[in-house]
């Protein structure tokens, strides 16, 4: 019958709609997760190395210093930050720092100061892209977000149509043959199967109660 393979046809279209709505959440989730994971492995790593450059620069001013061990606890720190380039200014601000920092621990006052804006701008280069991958990430959790409502809203409204539709080309035909059959029973013998815009199927049933009353 027709209307049986109409009944699985809306059936498996609200099944689908319904696997199309995880996959779709999971797919915004599993998006999400990289940008994340630039914030914290990326852009965390050079400014731990910031920290450490600045923390060496500071500690160095104490004349009981080991001068050697925290040079080279800044250099370090300089090469860890020279090893995860992931912004276009850092370069330059790297060669900066690179250039400066051994008259820096000499006690040049001019090459601290050059060392020490240079710090402070790479820490700032990765905290505007730490600001922008989390900008990023809002971005696309909000429109995964919406993306999700609307095929909910796509699902309910495709449910309530075929609810409809079932209602309309098969729970209300039933009904009424069931009415015409208890009338039959309790001897109302002239009543018959009746509707308006039946789909063919439910057209023919009902001829053939009719015909069978008949």
């Amino acid at each position: 019958m027709r209307l049986a393979q109409t009944v699985r046809l809306g059936a498996w279209i609200l099944i689908g709609l319904n696997l199309l709505m995880a996959f779709g959440s999971i797919w915004v989730f599993t998006r999400m997760a990289p940008a994340i994971e630039v914030i914290i492995e990326q852009n965390e790593r050079s400014l731990q190395a910031c920290e450490t450059m600045l923390a060496s620069l500071a500690v160095a001013d104490n004349h009981e210093a080991d001068i050697t061990r925290l040079k080279a606890s800044f250099a370090a720190a300089l090469e860890n930050a020279q090893n995860n380039i992931t912004e276009k200014k850092e370069p330059a601000a790297l060669d900066a720092i690179d250039q400066d920092y051994a008259g820096a621990f000499k006690g040049d006052y001019g090459a601290k100061i050059r060392t020490v804006d240079a710090i402070l701008l790479l820490g700032e280069i990765n905290r505007e892209a730490m600001v922008r991958a989390d900008q990023k990430a809002r971005q696309l959790g909000n429109a995964g977000a919406w993306g999700v409502v609307f095929m909910a809203s796509a699902v309910f409204l495709t449910g309530m149509l075929f609810i409809s539709a079932l209602k309309k080309n098969l729970v209300m035909p039933l009904e009424e043959i069931d009415a015409v059959l208890t009338a039959h029973q309790s001897g109302d013998t002239m009543r018959r199967c009746s509707g308006t815009r039946l789909p063919k199927d439910i057209r023919r049933i009902f001829n053939n109660v009719n015909a069978f009353l008949d």
